[in-house]
């Protein structure tokens, strides 16, 4: 993944250009190996099962306008094609409590999926500690055709409400109407509402933050679903350890012929790992990581999953600073 900003004094106001890509797509339109992940789909015939789906090329080209209108006040306003609207916490490659976890969450679908949206536009007002913003944008998430752009579409909206009492708190409410949101069920709406906290730590020669997030999704027609996470990440030096703890209602876990077609199942998962960094050049670093996770499921779904599922990645890291 790759991270570019610009900005440039404009008038009275400030104006940001972002961009953000991923070669994601390489790895195949079916991603790679995950136990309980869900969502999406590789042909846009079957929906992904225990398989997390790759990122688009392009995952944001944005602009952002903002201007003082008072002494502690600001407005702005965002336009992405793609970008990211105003629903759920900071996307988990973003924060530092699951940046470093190179396995993407199983509740991903419940706070922060719409990170990737072809067509959003967000206006939004911060006063002090405090931000308030609305988007409108594209429900449905992106298909199985990874390096082009969707056709854009505002169809959608959400709001939230951030606030930020220390330099280490920040804590979100967001709420959001997501039209269609996948492909394979174009009659399916959502209602998506989320909370969560991050606490951010510097310590001597590093940083520790930690992440609980709660997100629900009202199908419509459907039923309710919860999921919770709590992470954690702290980087010492060259080393960083991650944890990562989450409970899901999932219900596409199963497909037909099985008797569990559709039924909700409440899942959990636990991951542990850790990081060695190498330095290259002033800017470079190679890590050196591997993450074992640890899945539990009901009774009911242990004849196709087994009584204690479990995981384990090897990776390498080539990370720029």
């Amino acid at each position: 993944m790759l991270m570019v900003m610009a900005q440039h004094a404009e008038g009275q106001g400030t104006l940001t250009l972002r961009t953000m890509l991923s070669l994601d797509p390489a790895m195949g339109a079916a991603g790679y190996p995950l136990l309980l992940q869900t969502g999406e789909t590789a042909d846009g015939k079957t929906p992904l099962v225990d398989r997390q789906h790759p990122h688009d090329l392009f995952m944001e080209l944005a602009g952002v306008y903002s201007r003082p209108v008072g002494s502690a006040t600001s407005a702005f306003l965002y336009v992405g094609y793609p970008g990211e609207p105003a629903l759920g916490p900071a996307t988990f490659m973003h924060r530092f409590s699951g940046m470093d976890d190179p396995a993407a969450p199983i509740t991903h679908h419940w706070l922060d999926s719409t990170h990737i949206t072809y067509g959003v536009i967000t206006a939004g007002v911060v006063h002090g500690a405090w931000k308030v913003e609305g988007s409108v944008f594209k429900g449905r998430e992106p298909d199985q055709h990874r390096w082009n752009f969707d056709r854009p579409k505002l169809d959608s909206w959400s709001g939230r409400v951030s606030w930020n009492p220390t330099v280490d708190w920040a804590l979100q409410v967001s709420y959001g109407f997501i039209k269609s949101p996948e492909q394979l069920e174009p009659g399916v709406n959502q209602h998506r509402v989320t909370a969560s906290a991050s606490y951010n730590r510097p310590i001597r020669g590093g940083n520790w933050q930690t992440t609980f997030a709660w997100g629900r999704n009202n199908f419509s027609p459907g039923p309710g679903l919860n999921g919770f996470l709590l992470e954690s990440a702290v980087s010492l030096g060259r080393h960083t350890v991650f944890a990562r703890a989450e409970d899901a209602d999932k219900n596409e876990l199963f497909q037909a012929p099985s008797p569990l077609a559709g039924q909700t199942l409440n899942v959990a998962a636990f991951s542990l790992g850790y990081i060695y960094d190498i330095p290259l050049a002033r800017h470079f670093a190679l890590g050196l990581g591997g993450v074992g996770s640890k899945s539990v499921l009901p009774a009911v779904a242990r004849p196709a999953y087994g009584g204690s599922p479990a995981s384990f990645m090897g990776f390498l890291r080539l990370k720029i600073r």
